[in-house]
């Protein structure tokens, strides 16, 4: 990877009412300071504070959406279990 290029992650978030947040950035610890002091995404606003439970590097954009776009589509169980496996 080149200097011109930058590392993009796509991650998973869980809100303090339980529910789960699906976005992508290239800074995971400043995406997640954004969304705890609640100027992220509106989805989040007011369901903090937040935690990072999933994250995954992608080589680009574009690959980040797709993923981002996969997980989004996933059941509830499916996205757990994606979860889960991550952790262990």
């Amino acid at each position: 990877m080149n200097s011109n290029e930058c590392l993009w992650f796509v991650y998973i978030l869980r809100c303090a009412d339980g529910s789960l947040y699906t976005g992508i950035t290239t800074d995971l610890e400043r995406r997640l300071d954004q969304h705890n002091r609640g100027c992220g995404a509106k989805y989040t606003r007011g369901r903090g504070p937040v935690e990072l439970i999933f994250a995954q590097s992608c080589f680009s954009q574009g690959e980040a959406l797709k993923q981002e776009h996969a997980i989004k589509k996933m059941p509830l169980k499916q996205k757990w279990q994606l979860i889960d496996h991550s952790q262990a």
